[in-house]
């Protein structure tokens, strides 16, 4: 689906709330709001959102390993083994 397709006004939103709802679901396609001819909002269904949030999560994390890895606080993976095996406790 093209996304030029998914630009719609406020009238239409409050005229077919259910169907665009259900169409964000169907789809996971995101749909523009327009206002007066601007662009507004942007509506998405519940489960891409999430996924972008995970996505921004994981994003976050490597810039800090990177971040870490460039100011040097690095520790071999050699020595971090062997210090979780020292503290292993036998069953």
């Amino acid at each position: 689906m093209k996304f030029s397709t998914q630009i719609k006004p406020i009238s239409y939103l409050k005229a077919n709330a259910a169907e665009v709802l259900q169409q964000l679901a169907d789809q996971r396609v995101p749909m523009v709001i327009t206002q007066n001819g601007e662009a507004r909002a942007v509506l998405q269904d519940v489960a891409s959102y999430e996924e972008g949030q995970e996505t921004l999560a994981l994003l976050k994390i490597l810039a800090l390993g990177n971040a870490q890895i460039e100011a040097g606080k690095v520790t071999p993976a050699s020595e971090v083994i062997r210090k979780l095996r020292a503290k292993k406790v036998p069953a």
